[in-house]
C-alpha cells in the first residue's frame, strides 16, 4: 500500500452551518453519510471551478 499521503499538510476548514447541512446533505445522499467522501467531493468541485 502506498502510504505517501502520510507526508501531507493538514488543512482546517471552519464552515458555517449552512455549509455543514449541505456536506450532510452530500454524505447522506451519495457516500453512505460518509463526511469525510461529501468533504472531498466539494473539495474536488471547488479545484475544478478554479480551471474555468
Amino acid at each position: 500500500m502506498n502510504q505517501d499521503f502520510l507526508d501531507m499538510e493538514s488543512v482546517t476548514l471552519e464552515l458555517t452551518s449552512e455549509e455543514l447541512e449541505r456536506v450532510d446533505d452530500i454524505a447522506f445522499a451519495n457516500h453512505r453519510e460518509n463526511r469525510d467522501a461529501a468533504l472531498r467531493e466539494l473539495l474536488d468541485q471547488w479545484l475544478k471551478g478554479r480551471d474555468e
